[in-house]
C-alpha cells in the first residue's frame, strides 16, 4: 500500500529530525504526492495578498498592497454574508464565486453557456460523486469504468462507498491512450456481478500525462451514450499542456458540438480543482464540479448531500474565484524540467516513460531484472510487482543518502534545484541497484 510506505518514510523523517537519530537517507524528497509547495514551489503572491486582506480588512487600506489586490479583496469581502470570511456560504457555495466559475467555462468552451446554478464548490468532488452513485436502489452493486492506471485515492473511495471498480487499461504503447475497444471489453465483462452506471475519465492523464484527441472525446461519448453511463471526467491539469502538438479540448464542448443527441442525453460531470498547476494551493482544500443535463431532482439531491456534508472553507472558494481570474495570464514554470526528466528516465537501464502531453507527472515503467524476484522470495515478500519495486527499493536505500518517493509517477511542478536533484541520486541509485543483475524481465 502506497500511502503506508508514504506515511512510514515521513515518519522516520520526522524522528530524525526530533532525535537526531542516525538514518541512512539525509532528507525525504517527495516527487510523487502532486504537492508542489511541499516540494518547496512559492505560492503566486496575488493569491496570498488578497487571501490576507480578505482575512484581516484593515488591510484594505494599507497602501503597501498593489491597488488591485486592495480592490479584488474588497469584492470578494462584499460578496461574503455580512463581510467576512468567518460566515457560511450556501452547501453549494458562494454564487459570487459560481458565477465566477460559469464565466470561466462559457469563455474556455467558445462561448458553449455555462449557468451558475449547475456548478457545485466541494472540498471533494469525487467522493460526492460516489455517494451520488451508490444511493442507487436494488441488489446489484453500482460499477464504475476506471482507467488503469488512475488517481491513487480513486480506488479507495469506491471501496469506501461500496462502489465496484471495473477497471480499463489505458494502452500504454500509445501514449495510455484510451481504448474503445477495451471500454466494450470491460463494461461487458462487469455486467453479471455488478451494474455499471458510469465512467471515470481523467484528461489530462492523472498519472499518466495524456492528453485526448477530439477524436478520442467523440468515441467516449458515443459509448457513455450508448451503455447509458454517466460521465465523470476529472479535467484538474487542464491549465497544464506540455506536449506542443495536443491542445486541451474540455468533454462539455465537444458533447455539446456534436448536437443535441448528445448533449441533451448524456449526463456530464466535469470537475477543476485548487490542485492545479497554475497556483496549486492543495491545501485550501475547494474544486467544483458542473454537472450537466442531470434530472433536477438529482442535482437537488447533490446539493443536500452538500449540505451534510462539511463546507468548503470560504477562502479556499475566494482561492478558486482567484484563480479563473487571474491578474494576468502566466506560463507553467515546469515544461523544461518535464523534458529533462523525460530523457534522463529514458536512458536509464529498465525504464521505459512515455512522454507526458498535460498535467503534472511522468508516468514511468520499472522493468525488474528475474533476480529480484529472487531476492523477494527469500525475504518472504509477496511476489507481485508492486511489492517487489518496494522490497528492492528499500534494500539497497542504504547505500544512497535520499529517499525519493516515487511509486511510478513523477511530479515535474517543482523548484528546477530539487527536480536536479531528485534526478541524479535517482539515476545514482538506479544504476548501483542494476549493476551486476541481467537484462530486466
Amino acid at each position: 500500500d502506497f500511502d503506508r510506505y508514504i506515511n512510514m518514510v515521513r515518519k522516520c523523517d520526522v524522528e530524525r529530525a526530533e532525535t537526531k537519530v542516525h538514518k541512512p537517507f539525509k532528507e525525504v524528497i517527495d516527487v510523487s504526492s502532486g504537492d508542489p509547495h511541499r516540494a518547496g514551489m512559492k505560492p503566486v503572491s496575488f493569491v496570498r495578498q488578497v487571501l490576507a486582506v480578505c482575512l484581516y480588512p484593515e488591510l484594505l487600506t494599507d497602501q503597501s498592497f498593489p491597488l488591485d489586490v486592495r480592490l479584488r479583496a474588497q469584492r470578494l469581502l462584499e460578496a461574503c454574508d455580512g463581510g467576512s470570511v468567518g460566515s457560511y456560504t450556501a452547501s453549494s457555495g458562494l454564487l459570487h464565486v459560481r458565477q465566477s466559475i460559469a464565466e470561466f467555462i462559457t469563455k474556455r468552451d467558445a462561448g458553449v453557456p455555462s449557468c451558475a446554478k449547475n456548478v457545485f464548490i466541494s472540498s471533494g468532488s469525487q467522493k460526492i460523486i460516489v455517494r451520488l452513485l451508490a444511493s442507487g436502489e436494488g441488489e446489484i452493486q453500482t460499477g464504475v469504468l476506471t482507467p488503469m492506471p488512475c488517481p491513487h485515492t480513486l480506488p479507495t473511495l469506491l471501496d469506501e462507498g461500496e462502489v465496484a471498480l471495473v477497471p480499463y487499461r489505458l494502452v500504454e504503447e500509445r501514449g495510455w491512450a484510451v481504448d474503445l475497444d477495451e471500454l466494450h471489453r470491460a463494461v461487458t465483462t462487469a455486467r453479471g456481478r455488478c451494474q455499471p452506471r458510469a465512467i471515470y475519465i481523467s484528461n489530462p492523464g492523472n498519472p499518466t500525462g495524456h492528453v485526448q484527441t477530439r477524436e478520442s472525446i467523440e468515441e467516449v461519448i458515443r459509448f457513455a451514450a450508448a451503455e447509458g453511463l454517466l460521465l465523470f471526467v476529472d479535467e484538474v491539469y487542464q491549465d497544464s499542456m506540455i506536449g506542443l502538438d495536443r491542445e486541451f479540448i474540455s468533454y462539455k464542448k465537444v458533447l455539446f458540438e456534436m448536437g443535441k443527441e448528445y448533449a441533451e442525453t448524456v449526463e456530464l460531470v466535469s470537475s477543476h480543482s485548487l490542485s492545479c498547476a497554475c497556483i496549486a494551493e492543495c491545501g485550501q482544500r475547494a474544486g467544483y464540479m458542473e454537472i450537466v443535463s442531470m434530472d433536477p431532482e438529482v442535482m437537488h439531491f447533490v446539493d443536500t448531500m452538500l449540505c451534510t456534508d462539511i463546507s468548503t472553507p470560504v477562502t479556499g472558494q475566494l482561492a478558486l474565484d482567484l484563480m479563473l481570474n487571474p491578474p494576468k495570464p502566466g506560463d507553467p514554470s515546469y515544461d523544461t524540467y518535464t523534458q529533462r526528466a523525460l530523457e534522463l528516465l529514458s536512458d536509464l537501464p529498465g525504464i521505459s516513460c512515455q512522454p507526458a502531453m498535460g498535467g503534472i507527472y511522468l508516468y514511468p515503467r520499472l522493468h525488474l531484472p528475474s533476480e529480484f524476484t529472487q531476492l523477494a522470495k527469500v525475504g518472504n515478500t509477496k511476489n507481485d510487482r508492486t511489492t517487489l519495486t518496494w522490497y528492492c527499493t528499500l534494500h539497497f536505500l542504504q547505500k544512497v543518502f535520499v529517499l525519493c518517493l516515487l511509486s511510478h509517477r513523477l511530479c515535474v511542478l517543482v523548484p528546477p534545484d530539487t527536480m536536479e536533484e531528485v534526478l541524479t541520486r535517482l539515476c545514482s541509485f538506479h544504476l548501483r541497484l542494476m549493476d551486476g543483475h541481467c537484462d530486466p524481465d
